[in-house]
């Protein structure tokens, strides 16, 4: 039912340009090569800053305003799937787009989820309501999750860069860089669990 939900509410962002499409393009091995070794960056970075915590740790809140190492954690799970499967299902069933037609480069991109000093609010389907019992659950369902992008990246002959969606922050992005925003969004968020790990209050054990 989440996963409808999810596959429902982010077609909307979904770019419906009528236009002419060219011809299909696959990634370049030099492409793929890029994305992989970024996936399997964020993916030790995250997996290592919820590793060895106490459940006094995975739980703390700086705030009660703020998301627990717990909460960013599904957080970051959840969207692993999510998007990828915007991408598979929504964005490359769609129409074509003009190559090249996105004003952001991937370099910008990364550059603006890394920066925290820009918050934003993430959408309902996306925030964390304890979907997973245990750590292990979710970091296993992370993983199984990753693998998915991983092989989609390694296998696709889907034409990424001729199709594309806007995003309410970033605008405009090709499929290449919506799968480049899933790697760098769990890097965001991991990010995010340091800055809870260096919170006053936080259990030292």
């Amino acid at each position: 039912m989440l996963m409808t939900k999810s596959r429902v509410a982010l077609a909307v962002l979904v770019f419906t340009l009528s236009v002419v499409p060219a011809a299909a393009q696959p990634l370049t091995q030099q492409e793929r090569d890029s994305l992989l070794k970024h996936l399997q960056q964020t993916q030790q970075a995250f997996l290592g800053s919820v590793s060895g915590l106490s459940d006094a740790q995975w739980t703390f809140k700086a705030g009660p305003d703020r998301w627990s190492i717990a909460e960013v954690a599904e957080h970051i799970a959840i969207s692993e799937t999510t998007i990828r499967q915007l991408v598979t299902d929504q964005i490359m069933k769609g129409p074509a787009v003009p190559r090249n037609s996105n004003p952001v480069s991937d370099e910008r991109l990364l550059a603006w989820l890394l920066d925290r000093t820009s918050k934003f609010q993430a959408p309902e389907m996306l925030k964390p309501t304890n979907r997973w019992a245990t750590r292990d659950a979710l970091t296993k369902d992370f993983l199984a999750a990753r693998e998915k992008t991983a092989t989609y990246v390694k296998t696709t002959t889907d034409d990424l860069h001729g199709h594309g969606a806007p995003h309410p922050v970033f605008k405009m992005l090709d499929g290449y860089q919506w799968v480049l925003l899933l790697s760098g969004h769990s890097a965001r968020h991991t990010a995010q669990i340091e800055e809870v790990k260096a919170s006053a209050g936080y259990p030292p054990k």
